[in-house]
């Protein structure tokens, strides 16, 4: 619309001098503006219709009022000069915004459309997942996601639940555990007994309420129409009032046209690209340029634990050794043996075993089943790598010497048939967790931390207390994170942040939702922010950088409009015509725009707080 635009106007001036005066009736030289009404005219009647209705009279309004008054007046280059100025914010303000898919989209093409139905002489058939039916066996292949809610019949495995659930350790499957839709499958086959219908399972009630979140996401008012909400109505009545006691109708409309507050509808988008630009080059991704202008705004902060506030790995915080045992021994033999394992507690008891500068040992007949454990010759000894459910049933001597259970994973290792010890594992915080939290409110005027998780109470208890969160809720379902977030933001702005599918219905509903990794689209379609290398110090940095925004903004956007009410002043004492107007406010414009394109220039946009925090 903006280069049909110019065109028009580049005919108007060139038949002015070129072409014969009159044509169809007309001034030969206006038809190319009437097409220009026409096709770019329309638009802005409808979208004025509209506003009308839902009683907005914002930025916009006034520029289509103005617009409508300079056809009727048969000011026909103001008129199209108020066009120029509506599709050049607009062309901005859409390639600012690079829509993406849905996130409903991409939860559905997460999904698979086939499964494999297992019958009861072994044979496998494919079949649509909507034909799945209560008590059907399914076979799950590796890296396979699970179609429906089930529990194992057959097989031994594991199986990662931690974009639904928020737990962040891949869960072993044996005979007799249950399974989520939409859960990815690990190393080996599993069969599942289906206690649910496909369209009824875990992952389709996700997508539901993901689709009502989508519907009822919060309208956030941006700060253009704010400010037009007060400035549009009063410059209209201004204008009436002008043309009313001068009885001449062109001084309304160079009112009009000189109020018609342009740095609202060009300066803002310009801001807006310069900080996503920026944003882009410190590696955030925004999708949506509304939440740099209501990051400011937000008072509340709503964190997810696992890969959020966590790194989303195991770390061994705790090795207790049995009797006959040294705790270094026991954890250089566990360690030599774990290299051959695919477990994820295998990494954290190989990094415990280099922090602490152990040698590893070559290792023999090593052996890993799935749900049974891992074992193996090491040093001339039997190591052997289980846990405690295990020795519970195979070895109730062994069993009574482990000591009590904490919160966190943990397993058992033993050493030539005896209790060598046992490791405990958490989900490792991120360095620079308690820094960021901390200075959230002295920095970002944030007035509440919050944190909710879908993992379990000691976990969740333990990570708010070790960052100093006052407010924290466990074991939450994505439909309570929905009422919660939802509650919050009907309170106050509210930030929300998540990396797993089971957060993807709070980022929707959150006054901003910000999501962390690149693991799935999912998630990165529901928020308006994701930060792909799941750092809080570039959070910190997204949110000194809408501050910065905001700030030029309004310089932009005050100064303009100051600018454009002086130019009122002289267009009521008939000193300037519409057309003048029209020039002078474009003239406006380009000072709106210069102060907006500073932002771009700005290199000393940093975070507080840094990677190594602590």
């Amino acid at each position: 619309m903006l280069i049909v635009t110019l065109l028009a106007m580049a005919a108007h001036f060139v038949l002015m001098f070129v072409g014969p005066e009159v044509m169809l009736g007309r001034r030969t030289a206006d038809l190319p503006l009437f097409i220009l009404f026409v096709v770019g005219g329309l638009p802005i009647l409808g979208q004025l219709a509209i506003k009308l209705l839902r009683r907005e009279m914002g930025a916009d309004f006034l520029a289509a009022i103005s617009f409508v008054t300079g056809v009727v007046l048969a000011e026909y280059l103001a008129a199209s000069l108020i066009i120029l100025m509506l599709t050049g914010g607009q062309v901005l303000e859409s390639y600012a915004m690079r829509k993406a898919s849905s996130a409903l989209n991409a939860l559905a093409k997460r999904m698979p459309s086939v499964a494999h139905r297992k019958s009861e002489d072994g044979e496998i058939t494919d079949i649509a997942i909507d034909d799945i039916q209560i008590g059907d066996l399914i076979a799950v292949f590796p890296h396979e996601t699970a179609p429906a809610d089930g529990v194992v019949v057959d097989g031994h495995g594991s199986m990662d639940e931690s974009y639904l659930t928020g737990e962040p350790y891949v869960v072993a499957k044996a005979p007799g555990t249950n399974v989520l839709s939409g859960a990815i499958n690990g190393e080996a086959v599993l069969v599942i007994r289906a206690e649910k219908r496909a369209e009824d399972s875990r992952y389709a009630q996700i997508m539901n309420v993901m689709a009502e979140a989508e519907q009822k996401r919060p309208r956030i008012r941006r700060l253009g129409d704010q400010i037009g909400a007060w400035f549009a109505p009063a410059a209209l009545l201004f204008a009436i009032l002008v043309g009313y006691l001068s009885d001449d109708s062109s001084r309304f409309l160079a009112v009009l046209v000189v109020a018609t507050p342009c740095p609202l509808l060009i300066a803002i988008p310009i801001t807006v690209m310069s900080a996503i630009s920026i944003a882009a080059r410190r590696g955030i991704v925004v999708r949506d340029p509304t939440v740099l202008e209501s990051l400011p705004t937000c008072q509340t902060a709503i964190f997810d634990k696992t890969g959020t506030l966590t790194y989303g790995r195991p770390e061994l915080v705790e090795v207790l050794a049995g009797p006959e045992f040294n705790g270094d021994l026991v954890l250089r033999l566990a360690a030599s043996l774990e290299r051959y394992s695919k477990h994820p507690l295998a990494s954290a008891v190989l990094a415990a075993a280099r922090d602490r500068k152990l040698p590893l040992d070559e290792v023999n007949h090593a052996s890993e089943k799935p749900g049974q454990g891992l074992s193996g010759q090491v040093d001339g000894h039997e190591v052997a790598v289980t846990h405690r459910n295990k020795l519970m049933k195979s070895d109730p001597g062994i069993a009574r010497l482990l000591p009590e259970t904490a919160a966190g994973l943990e397993c058992v290792v033993l050493v030539d048939g005896k209790y060598g010890a046992t490791f405990r594992f958490r989900d490792t915080p991120r360095a620079e967790g308690e820094s960021f939290v901390g200075h959230l409110g002295e920095i970002h005027h944030f007035n509440k931390v919050m944190l909710l998780s879908g993992d379990r109470e000691s976990e969740v208890s333990y990570l708010s207390e070790l960052l100093g969160i006052s407010e924290s809720l466990a074991s939450q379902s994505p439909e309570q994170k929905v009422a919660i977030v939802r509650s919050e933001t009907a309170k106050a702005p509210t930030i929300f942040m998540g990396d797993g599918i089971n957060d993807a219905p709070a980022l929707a509903v959150a006054t901003v939702g910000i999501a962390f990794g690149k693991e799935s689209a999912v998630t990165a379609d529901a928020a308006g922010v994701v930060i792909p290398e799941a750092s809080l110090v570039t959070v910190d940095e997204l949110l000194h950088i809408s501050m910065a925004m905001r700030r030029i903004l309004l310089q932009s956007v005050i100064g303009g409009m100051v600018l454009s009410i002086v130019a009122m002043g002289f267009a009521a004492g008939g000193y300037i015509t519409p057309v003048a107007g029209a020039l002078l406010q474009e003239g406006i414009d380009v000072i709106a725009i210069l102060n907006a394109l500073r932002l771009a220039l700005k290199h000393d946009i940093d975070a507080d707080i840094a990677e190594d925090d602590n």
